[in-house]
């Protein structure tokens, strides 16, 4: 397929586009600062641009299958307008070009998921030390979800550097979160590829730990 990644300089985006690349996708790497990709491959193109430049948006948009989002605000104190409303144009450029599917990584404490945890965890992490960025998150739920995309917002746990292992429980209904659940950004990557193939999470939001 010809996916889009947005975020893929990140931590979890590099490996989301390295996974994506040994599994045969075509992929389009959006970035906002040029050489922050420097991963070689004939299967790869970037597109370097802001997330208000609408024109290379468009650029990288045009013609894919697929888009996955793995923007992340980089602060715990300060909200991003711009992330808010770089998702804004996004989608909004997949409803006008006919690109239907998105997977979107948000965080576990966004959404219904909140009400998962336990009250104190939900308390520590939700209402204190992750407020700022999932309450951007929120914001960019409720956009997705007025939608018209066939999106998949991936909420996992607490993220690490620990390697793919497959070991994971993921759903997309209610549950009971114990503790303060963990998962290797290698694992979240590889669950959000699954996600072009998955339809039962098509229009959900799923939660992932391992």
């Amino acid at each position: 397929m010809k996916i889009v990644i947005f975020g893929a300089s990140g931590k979890t985006g590099a490996l989301l586009l390295g996974q994506a690349l040994d599994n045969g996708h075509l992929v389009t790497a959006y970035v906002r600062r040029e050489g922050s990709v420097v991963q070689k491959h004939p299967n790869l193109k970037i597109v370097t641009g802001s997330l208000n430049d609408v024109t290379k948006l468009e650029e990288a948009i045009s013609g894919s299958d697929a888009c996955f989002s793995t923007l992340g605000g980089g602060s715990l104190t300060k909200h991003s307008p711009e992330l808010v409303a770089g998702i804004d144009r996004i989608v909004t450029l997949m409803e006008k070009q006919g690109v239907k599917r998105l997977v979107y990584l948000s965080s576990i404490g966004a959404g219904e998921s909140r009400y998962f945890m336990g009250s104190v965890i939900r308390f520590l992490v939700a209402d204190v030390f992750l407020r700022v960025p999932l309450a951007d998150h929120n914001t960019n739920e409720q956009r997705i979800t007025k939608s018209k995309l066939q999106w998949t917002i991936v909420r996992p746990g607490g993220l690490t550097d620990g390697p793919k292992t497959g070991n994971l429980q993921s759903g997309n209904g209610k549950t009971i979160l114990k503790g303060s659940p963990k998962i290797s950004r290698a694992n979240v990557a590889s669950f959000m590829l699954e996600q072009l193939e998955e339809k039962a999470n098509i229009n959900k939001g799923v939660w992932l730990f391992e």
